[in-house]
């Protein structure tokens, strides 16, 4: 039998000083994990010249990989409980293997193939797993409150984004297109420091939670009760729909807009001025889900997202504003993709916290995170043979081949429409809502 670990238990609010220390790194993080799907395969493509199919099956043996290690994160992330933290202690310890990572994979030697890309992009993902497993299970246990959980997610998503155009400007201002010391390398350099840096700010200022764990389950039974969560099969299988549906276009987002639209020379300001438009959406998310419950302004974003981004493939050549326009306004509600599942994802773990006795949010999180990793793996697994079955080069100067370029249209935005929409239908009537909550947490502090 455990007993509550020293802390005291996750209030229902922290002072604003605690959130921002809190949500620092995750600008550095997203700034890390970013590229790996939506620069990291143009690069090595375009820039290196490795076959289009090679680098798709690369990143998606590291996911394949991540299949193995997010499961041994969350375990350790939850069963490890040194006196300096459980959360904390992985947290600090992830933060060097992170750094060199960044380096090295955004930073390729000369002569670098494949099998640098898979190496170091696995160990990449390694060092993303094991910060952001305990660190969201940190989050998710320093605050109760249904709505108050969403004030946190949304700092942190607004840190993130803030990471996010980072990764998005820094390249292309200084050059993503060269060998050597281009702007992928400086972004390298650029989260290796932040990431040591915010992260022991983050370590040092903000306490280590509460564990309300009363049990320790075996790992068979710990399973089995993730089994019978049924809110979170329920929201997992969504979120990876809608995550699936986000990395198709995440991941072609380049190709399209050079290639179908023929505009190149727009790709950074484009990509910037989405993620620009998602900070808006973040205290929209917020204030939408005050009034409606999460779940249902979750999935009327999804669902405005649907009805916008299908017209994508119907723009012609040159359609700068009209394109502009589908990215601002999908922007906005990818702020409700980023704050609001992971505020329900809290939400779902006191569901089985309070049926076991076992407060696992590490190991949660592990299988959140890998969700979110094979989402975006199979985004790019199927699309890149995809796309070259259809005869589409990344390489060419001029894309000619009509097929190639409608294939690319489709895959790019009719498919995610179809995607999100199965999401929708599981989200829409979600049994977890903030009456609900409060009845599981009566349970889980008496």
């Amino acid at each position: 039998m455990n007993k509550p670990a020293a802390g005291g238990v996750a209030k229902t609010q922290i002072s604003r000083r605690m959130l921002f220390a809190y949500a620092l790194p995750a600008a550095p993080l997203a700034a890390l994990g970013l590229p790996l799907y939506s620069l990291v395969p143009t690069y090595y493509t375009e820039t290196l010249g490795l076959p289009i199919a090679s680098v798709g099956w690369a990143l998606l043996l590291v996911r394949l990989v991540d299949a193995i290690t997010d499961p041994l994160a969350g375990y350790a992330a939850d069963r490890i409980n040194p006196g300096f933290g459980r959360r904390r202690m992985l947290f600090l310890l992830s933060l060097p293997v992170a750094a060199l990572s960044a380096l090295m994979l955004y930073w390729p030697a000369d002569g670098a193939d494949v099998g640098w890309l898979a190496f170091w992009g696995m160990l990449t993902s390694l060092g993303f797993t094991l910060a952001v497993v305990p660190y969201s299970a940190w989050g998710a246990e320093l605050v109760s409150d249904y709505h108050g959980r969403t004030r946190l997610t949304s700092a942190r998503e607004g840190l993130t984004l803030v990471g996010t155009l980072i990764a998005v400007v820094l390249p292309f201002a200084i050059g993503f297109e060269q060998r050597g010391f281009s702007g992928l390398a400086v972004l390298g350099i650029t989260v290796a420091v932040t990431l040591l840096v915010f992260g022991g700010l983050t370590v040092w200022i903000v306490p280590e939670p509460a564990n309300l764990t009363r049990q320790s389950l075996p790992l068979r039974a710990a399973l089995s009760c993730i089994g019978r969560n049924r809110p979170f099969l329920r929201l997992v299988a969504a979120f990876f729909l809608n995550g699936l549906a986000n990395g198709i276009p995440a991941t072609l987002f380049l190709y399209f807009v050079s290639a179908r639209l023929q505009l190149p020379d727009m790709r950074g300001p484009l990509l910037f001025l989405y993620f620009l438009s998602a900070v808006a959406g973040i205290p929209l998310a917020a204030w939408t889900a005050q009034k409606l419950g999460k779940h249902r302004a979750w999935a009327w974003a999804m669902l405005a997202a649907c009805a916008i981004f299908a017209a994508a493939p119907m723009l012609s050549p040159g359609a700068l504003i009209p394109f502009a326009l589908i990215c601002a306004s999908t922007g906005i509600l990818l702020g409700f993709d980023l704050t609001l599942p992971p505020s329900i994802q809290a939400d779902v773990i006191d569901a089985d916290t309070a049926a076991s006795g076992d407060q696992r949010s590490g190991f949660y999180f592990a299988a959140w995170g890998l969700a979110t990793k094979l989402s975006l793996a199979a985004g790019v697994g199927i699309v890149f043979p995809l796309l070259g079955f259809f005869g589409f080069d990344p390489a060419a100067v001029v894309q000619d081949h009509e097929t190639a370029l409608f294939a690319l249209a489709v895959i790019y935005a009719w498919v995610p429409v179809v995607l999100k929409l199965a999401a929708i239908a599981l989200m829409w009537n979600f049994p977890l809502d903030e009456t609900e909550l409060k009845k599981l947490q009566s349970r889980i502090r008496p």
